[in-house]
């Protein structure tokens, strides 16, 4: 276990490690985007230069793609692989149904577009993004920028009649401007607090003009493999209904991801 990490980055280390263990030769592979994610990628990049991986990914951002790369991942566009065997993703929350929201890294529209069009969906993530209910976590919706601020004001006054605690959003911004994603689009957060009904928000929100999607990922996530900083994961599939507990065994000298930043 690389001794000089936080327990976070430990417990996100654990996690893409064990993911990791998912991926065989030949697969096309999405490629998540945020720091989690990017344990993954470097995993990944390792797996292909010591033991001879070979791989195409399809990265979820400019930033993923630039990171595969640099590790040795071949790296292909969505519209050449057409279909993916898996994508490994984190996320900004889980509920027990594995349903998400994602997008705090901005990139929720390519990483939902990948997913949907992936065999099975693993996100891997610290046992901080297990909730309940959603909700905690602000939602981040892309919207187009032209006459965003109407898009805002719609989006406020649909709320009210939803099953959500807060109604307020914010223009997420960078710096002094406002945050484009990859698309050019910007990203409203809405501080909803908790989420009654998931699948009827996303419904809702993706009808208004505007908006081009929504970071809440319903029944799209197959596995999550929650990691823990003593070596622990816990693999909650939803597909067999069931909880495995495991144990990752690795060396004080396995420290090759430490200059990997959030």
């Amino acid at each position: 276990m690389p001794s000089d990490l936080s327990p976070i980055d430990k417990a996100k280390f654990i996690s893409a490690k064990r993911a990791a263990q998912y991926v065989e030769s030949g697969m096309k592979v999405g490629l998540g985007t945020g720091s989690t994610a990017a344990w993954l990628v470097k995993c990944l990049g390792e797996m292909v230069r010591e033991e001879g991986l070979r791989i195409k990914g399809v990265p979820t951002s400019t930033r993923t793609a630039e990171l595969a790369r640099d590790v040795g991942i071949e790296v292909i566009s969505l519209d050449e692989a057409r279909w993916l065997d898996l994508t490994i993703d984190g996320a900004d929350e889980f509920d027990g149904e594995l349903n998400l929201i994602k997008g705090g890294g901005g990139a929720l529209l390519q990483e939902k577009i990948v997913a949907t069009a992936s065999d099975q969906m693993i996100v891997i993530a610290d046992a901080g993004k297990k909730v309940d209910t959603l909700g905690a976590f602000p939602l981040p919706i892309e919207v187009i920028p032209f006459g965003w601020q109407t898009t805002q004001a719609l989006v406020e006054e649909t709320l009210v009649s939803m099953d959500v605690l807060g109604r307020s959003s914010a223009l997420r911004m960078n710096g002094e401007t406002p945050f484009l994603t990859d698309e050019g689009n910007h990203i409203l957060d809405l501080h909803l607090k908790r989420i009654g009904n998931a699948r009827q928000l996303a419904l809702v929100l993706n009808q208004m003009p505007g908006v081009v999607e929504n970071g809440l990922f319903i029944d799209i996530c197959d596995r999550v493999i929650i990691g823990f900083g003593d070596g622990r994961v816990e693999i909650h599939d939803i597909g067999e209904g069931r909880v495995d507990a495991e144990h990752l065994d690795l060396a004080e000298s396995d420290n090759l991801f430490s200059d990997l930043s959030d």
